[in-house]
């Protein structure tokens, strides 16, 4: 099992502005190159805050790609995403998945989206090894997370995170816009996640970091 964090932001580590502003942070060259990353991973994976915003397809958009798509999988605890979504419309397209932590809705499993099940943490969130053991299971092994930016977090804080793409816009937005990488709960430099960066890549304005686990 692999896990691949996507941080797509401006120069101080912004995804939006404060009224949640983000198309385009990074140009189009960067968000090419996510799409290709797409097509390597077994899953994309997303907050269902990011999927109600944005309401993405999670897709590989490449022309002339005619490879396997991966899957899609919102977290989802209480199962908010609508049967009028992209994701829930296109589920016998691509698989779909939602993690919950309450019993399948009928309406969604009917529309072709696997609700897995998993134990909850905290607020009534899923509690990120099972739900990567659960997808495990499901022979999804290597996963592509893109956001939001508590999903970044909580990844990073269970030390699931093996390797970071980040895709950085020469912009900067300032502190009241919406942060890449919620609160980690770090009380010193020496407890900080620690990654060793193996590859920078100019695309077009934007840079390209690759970062491995240290």
């Amino acid at each position: 099992m692999t896990v691949t964090l996507k941080l797509a932001t401006s120069l101080d580590g912004r995804i939006a502005t404060a009224s949640g502003e983000s198309r385009w942070i990074t140009g189009e060259a960067a968000r090419e190159a996510v799409h290709r990353l797409r097509a390597e991973h077994d899953a994309v994976v997303v907050g269902v805050e990011t999927a109600l915003a944005d309401d993405p397809e999670l897709t590989v958009r490449l022309p002339g790609y005619n490879g396997l798509q991966p899957a899609r999988v919102v977290l989802d605890s209480r199962q908010r995403l609508s049967p009028d979504c992209k994701l829930v419309k296109t589920a016998r397209d691509a698989p779909t998945y939602i993690i919950a932590t309450t019993e399948p809705d009928p309406a969604l499993v009917a529309a072709g989206v696997r609700v897995l099940t998993v134990r909850a943490v905290g607020e009534d969130r899923p509690e990120l090894k099972t739900v990567v053991a659960a997808l495990a299971a499901e022979g999804l092994g290597r996963l592509f997370v893109e956001g939001g930016g508590q999903v970044a977090a909580s990844f990073v804080r269970c030390g699931l995170v093996d390797a970071l793409e980040w895709f950085r816009a020469p912009v900067l937005i300032g502190g009241e816009g919406r942060p890449g990488l919620g609160a980690l709960a770090v009380a010193s430099l020496a407890a900080a996640p620690h990654f060793r960066r193996v590859e920078v890549r100019e695309l077009g304005p934007d840079l390209w970091e690759r970062y491995e686990k240290a």
